[in-house]
């Protein structure tokens, strides 16, 4: 059949706060002009993130029940664990309670001032964390990750030549490690190539460097190359995946993506005296090297996910949902990163917005009026999240590009919830000329964009 459908059917339901205009323009107001601090309970389809969000299967559910919750060695541990190894293959694998305590541990463990991290493209909370210690997060995106329109494959891979530079420039003994993050979040949701990733290896492998694999979406990556990259066709993605994972020394991962479940992540490597380190301060900060702040339930629940994140039907339904909004979207001339990324629909803020400049934020100003116009959440990937200061003061140094992210949860929303957002960007893309600049009131020095205020110029 031409038409794919969802793999699954619905077994529970949860109603959907509706609201009117005039209550989501107080709801906006009360929440200083930023999305991530309204009550979920006043949004209608929340697209902020694709992070801990998703539907778990019934089997994901089932395995809650197993959970074993011994304070040390737990059975949940060793299937866990298991589970783990069959995918990626590391020697020693630590749970944390998210991904970004696996950054933390290993920022923290690695580096010091001054040091520099290459990176495809770092996400906020792995920026963040590499920053607090004083170290340098460097992107170095392909060139073709520039041009957001066009319809070129892989443009989540590193810049080789780049990287080479930045090793010559730098040294290798101010580089720990160089990471690369499967699919590229902050490039729009693009992936990476097994040749990418096996070249990216030889040129580190040549200077002593280690590659750790950011692998929150790892399995989407799989698909990626398995439809797109000559070669994988006839292999299965969990067999992609483990080729993937062959090419690094370690890996952080947020279970709360392609693990499929609502909490839990994790830290490996293959090195002795990094996994020392790591369960030192991993016993001191996150709980016991078995467990890693959580409950045996949610070890289960990983479990499970891990693999069904790695079925093929699973994938192909999901990226066969980013496509038909894609498609839906192109057809309206809202720009959008092409081609559609694996977990999410990223839109051009800047060239939806041209009456809007970079200092203007314009990515808040369209995720400001999904809100308002249909109770949609979204969040903003431009200045606002990858801005910086100005080196002596002066106007912040603009991000990149200008995107509003609408990612996707798993297994949550139907067809029809996607006609809505689609009617819903339809509408603000004919009045776009009346969404207003916003300027920043109140921020935090780290990862501002969670807590800021907003407020309207003009």
């Amino acid at each position: 059949m031409r038409t794919i459908i969802e793999p699954f059917r619905i077994k529970m339901t949860e109603a959907l706060p509706i609201t009117t205009r005039s209550e989501r323009e107080a709801l906006l107001a009360s929440a200083f002009n930023n999305v991530f601090l309204l009550d979920a309970d006043h949004v209608t389809i929340d697209l902020l993130t694709d992070s801990g969000t998703g539907a778990m299967s019934d089997r994901q559910w089932s395995a809650l029940m197993l959970g074993d919750e011994s304070y040390a060695g737990s059975r949940s541990w060793r299937r866990f664990e298991q589970t783990v190894r069959e995918i990626a293959g590391f020697k020693h694998i630590f749970p944390t309670h998210q991904g970004r305590a696996a950054e933390r541990i290993l920022a923290a463990t690695r580096l010091k001032k001054g040091n520099v991290v290459p990176n495809n493209g770092h996400f906020d909370t792995t920026r963040a964390n590499i920053e607090y210690v004083g170290a340098v997060a460097t992107d170095l995106p392909s060139t073709e990750a520039r041009e957001l329109q066009s319809e070129k494959l892989f443009k989540g891979n590193m810049d080789l030549g780049k990287l080479e530079q930045l090793i010559e420039a730098e040294g290798a003994g101010n580089i720990p490690f160089c990471m690369l993050t499967v699919t590229n979040n902050t490039g729009g949701g693009q992936p990476v190539s097994m040749e990418n990733v096996r070249s990216v290896r030889e040129i580190l492998n040549k200077r002593g460097i280690p590659l750790i694999i950011d692998a929150c979406r790892f399995a989407e990556n799989a698909f990626f190359i398995k439809e797109r990259e000559q070669g994988f066709a006839d292999r299965t993605l969990l067999e992609i995946a483990r080729e993937m994972f062959s090419f690094a020394d370690g890996a952080t991962m947020s279970a709360k993506k392609d693990g499929l479940a609502n909490i839990g992540g994790f830290l490996a490597c293959n090195n002795d005296s990094w996994a020392d380190d790591f369960r030192n301060l991993l016993i001191l900060t996150e709980g016991f090297p078995t467990y890693g702040g959580l409950a045996g339930r949610d070890l289960e629940a990983i479990s499970v996910g891990l693999l069904e994140a790695l079925e093929y039907d699973y994938q192909r339904y999901r990226h066969a949902t980013v496509e038909y909004v894609a498609s839906a979207l192109i057809s309206r001339d809202i720009p959008i990163v092409r081609p559609a990324g694996g977990h999410a629909i990223f839109i051009d803020a800047a060239a939806f917005c041209p009456h809007l400049r970079a200092s203007d934020y314009p990515g808040i100003g369209l995720v400001n009026a999904l809100y308002l116009e249909g109770g949609v959440r979204a969040v903003e990937l431009g200045s606002v999240m990858f801005g910086k200061p100005a080196p002596g003061g002066g106007e912040e140094i603009a991000a990149p590009h200008e995107l509003v992210r609408l990612a996707f949860p798993r297994r949550v929303y139907t067809q029809s919830h996607f006609d809505y957002l689609i009617e819903v960007l339809d509408a603000i893309g004919r009045r776009r000329e009346a969404i207003p600049a916003y300027r920043i009131t109140e921020q935090a020095p780290f990862l501002r964009h969670f807590t800021a205020h907003y407020e309207r110029v003009g």
